[in-house]
């Protein structure tokens, strides 16, 4: 994974550490794991723009006049 070792990631892993301290990094997983899962979600479902305001303004079946 882009040439990444165990050394380059423990590197990282400390650099971390002292840049936001041990009681940051839950939170800061946490929100990168909903960020995640809402780019996933965005992704899955799909978007209808323009039906949406004509479903809308015709919701009981009848031609509008």
């Amino acid at each position: 994974m882009f040439g990444l070792g165990m050394p380059e990631l423990l590197v990282i892993l400390a650099v971390v550490l002292l840049i936001f301290g041990a009681n940051r990094i839950p939170d800061i997983g946490a929100g990168l794991g909903k960020a995640i899962r809402g780019f996933k979600k965005g992704v899955q479902e799909p978007t209808d723009l323009g039906s949406s305001s004509k479903s809308d303004s015709n919701h009981t079946g009848k031609p509008s006049a």
